[in-house]
């Protein structure tokens, strides 16, 4: 049911230049809602990691509709919930929470909004063989979009064995042996893959740098990011330099966005009028 009042929030560490608020509201004031939308910054906050459990209570408490998650949160919360979609379920992370009726239901709109962009960030992009940095709780939505997007081998590097061998594990489980495997050589499987995916935080406004040395990029990849602030990440500029082709982070942000305002109001967004108003905020 269409709601006419919403209380929303993003909750995440560094969050400040976050574009999520406007794109939420500009959406609200176009359907006629009241919408407001608001930002809770662990770090702005001076917060631990462990005081997720006391963001959702008081969230939850002070009558918010819903919430977005991102990092380092994201497979935190779900021990922290009542309910999980199955998408969120089976990709193991959640960036969305509906708070109703008492209940905490959490969902993935990042795997929708990652292939979403890649689909039209990155048309007839060669999907053999991608290599992919990172395997938190959003490296775990991009994995799961990859492979639903046609990608036949998808290589991980984490810096966290242990998580990675898990995603791999849950990737295997889902779409089959071979289609996701953890890598070794950095340099070889670059050298050889059509696609690199970050999906790590290095290359944020707060985490400035490359998740990887920029000389092992070569024309003939493609590179996405999933980072927005800042828009051209050093990691894309390097890239860019080189001829690559390339997805910058707002697809990502701009679809996920949009399912989460559905989610949240009750109501169908326009993913036109969201995509134009982040180009015009950028």
């Amino acid at each position: 049911m269409s709601q006419s009042a919403i209380l929303a929030g993003l909750i995440g560490r560094g969050i400040q230049l976050s574009r999520t608020p406007a794109l939420h509201e500009h959406e609200g004031d176009a359907q006629q809602l009241r919408y407001l939308y608001r930002l809770i910054d662990a770090d702005q906050l001076d917060l631990p990691d462990s005081a997720l459990a006391q963001l959702l209570d008081a969230a939850q408490h002070t009558g918010f509709t819903g919430l977005n998650i991102t990092y380092p949160f994201k497979q935190a919360i779900l021990p922290l919930l009542d309910e999980l979609s199955d998408e969120a379920r089976g990709i193991g992370a959640v960036n969305t929470v509906v708070l109703k009726d008492g209940k905490r239901i959490g969902h993935n709109t990042d795997c929708l909004g990652f292939a979403e962009g890649l689909r039209r960030g990155l048309p007839g992009a060669t999907r053999r063989h991608v290599v992919q940095l990172g395997a938190g709780g959003a490296g775990s939505a991009v994995a799961h979009a990859l492979l639903s997007e046609g990608v036949e081998r998808l290589v991980l590097f984490e810096v966290d064995q242990a998580r990675a061998q898990a995603l791999v594990a849950n990737l295997t489980r889902q779409f089959g042996p071979g289609r996701a495997v953890l890598g070794t050589a950095l340099a070889d499987e670059v050298a050889a893959a059509d696609g690199l995916v970050n999906t790590t935080p290095v290359g944020m406004a707060k985490l400035p740098g490359t998740p990887l040395p920029v000389h092992l990029l070569h024309a003939r990849l493609w590179v996405a990011e999933i980072i927005y602030f800042p828009l051209q990440t050093e990691l894309l500029g390097a890239a860019r330099a080189l001829g690559c082709r390339t997805l910058d982070g707002s697809h990502m942000a701009v679809f996920q966005a949009v399912k989460a305002f559905e989610l949240f109001s009750g109501r169908q967004a326009d993913a036109e009028r969201m995509q134009a108003h982040f180009a015009r905020l950028s």
